[in-house]
């Protein structure tokens, strides 16, 4: 494992925030939370949870049908993410407070691990097996695809 530098990059290339110690096993060295930064990922949890609302309202989907308001918002939100963290940890300094209320505040509120959970099971116990197969299959390659092409597109702002 190489090195890393304060708000740079880890072994693998990804951004990695300057409070996070990479070569730390898991569990040692935890900390209390601040809550200060508590209330940061609050203020935009509620920021979040609006918005992904506001989405699942303009796209509906009916049931038994390819869930499009949670893909679209778990996309987009993948995209933001990725763009987002290489400017918060790359290009400015240091802030638990800009990633803590705008990466998992903002956009963890705005993505949904728990309802895309939810509409592909439903999706399977409704006999749509086939459908919720490719719900999971299509959100994991975009997510995982678009969240690349952020960091890939963040590098490129920081670089300018």
């Amino acid at each position: 494992m190489q090195g890393r530098e304060p708000g740079g990059s880890d072994w693998q290339g990804l951004p990695v925030g300057p409070d996070i110690d990479v070569g730390v096993a898991a569990g040692a060295g935890v900390r209390r939370a601040d809550p200060r930064i508590l209330g940061a990922i609050a203020l935009g949890g509620m920021i979040g949870a609006t918005v992904r609302y506001k989405v699942s309202t303009w796209i509906t989907s009916p049931a038994g049908r390819f869930p499009w308001a949670t893909f679209w918002t778990n996309v987009s939100g993948s995209l933001v993410l990725g763009f987002l963290l290489v400017l918060l940890i790359e290009r400015f300094p240091p802030s638990r407070y800009a990633r803590a209320f705008a990466g998992t505040g903002v956009l963890g509120a705005y993505t949904t691990f728990s309802t895309f959970s939810v509409e592909t099971d439903l999706l399977v116990k409704d006999g749509h097996v086939g459908m919720a197969i490719a719900y999971v299959v299509a959100s994991l390659v975009a997510g995982i695809a678009v969240a690349w092409l952020g960091i890939v597109l963040g590098r490129r702002v920081v670089r300018a």
